[in-house]
């Protein structure tokens, strides 16, 4: 059971950070809004990357950590493994909050512009692309993090203090 665990964890992590790569590239590579066919196409592989690669690989990264944190009892006390913990919340809630739904938005934005039935949708475009890039480099950051805590499992004390009898 730990092996299985280990490896959904790992394969979790793959997609998360695989797909998260694939958006700082695409958005490198967006064009302006004005070559509105592009940008809306663009923004659409976003939309379904983050949809079905990130958030897959996020959820089964973290499901996967927090069954193992239950199945094995030497990580239930390990520091390093409380900080993956802490940090994998962190990361979860970032990409539901600051990364997955303002791709969806602007996917939706932009093909709502596209098909000419939202005449300010044009106009709103490209509000969040320094916003959405910062928080795929925090998140990018956060999971390499995690990653070399797993790898090298730190030895990462938590002292309780205890008033002598």
């Amino acid at each position: 059971m730990r092996r299985l665990l280990k490896f959904l964890h790992t394969l979790g992590a793959i997609a998360l950070m695989g797909g998260m790569a694939c958006l700082l590239l695409l958005l490198a590579a967006l064009p302006e809004p004005a070559q509105l066919s592009n940008y809306a196409t663009l923004r659409g592989a976003m939309a379904a990357i983050a949809t079905w690669i990130v958030l897959p690989g996020l959820a089964l990264t973290l499901v996967a950590g927090l069954l193992a944190m239950a199945a094995t009892r030497s990580f239930q006390n390990a520091g390093w493994a409380l900080v993956k913990l802490a940090t994998g919340l962190a990361v979860f809630e970032g990409g539901f909050a600051g990364l997955v739904g303002p791709l969806q938005e602007e996917a939706e934005r932009s093909a709502a512009a596209l098909a000419g039935t939202d005449a300010a949708a044009q106009a709103a475009l490209a509000q969040t692309q320094q916003a959405e890039a910062g928080t795929l480099w925090v998140l990018m950051a956060i999971t390499v993090l995690n990653v070399a805590l797993g790898v090298w499992r730190p030895r990462l004390a938590w002292r309780i203090w205890r008033a002598e009898q």
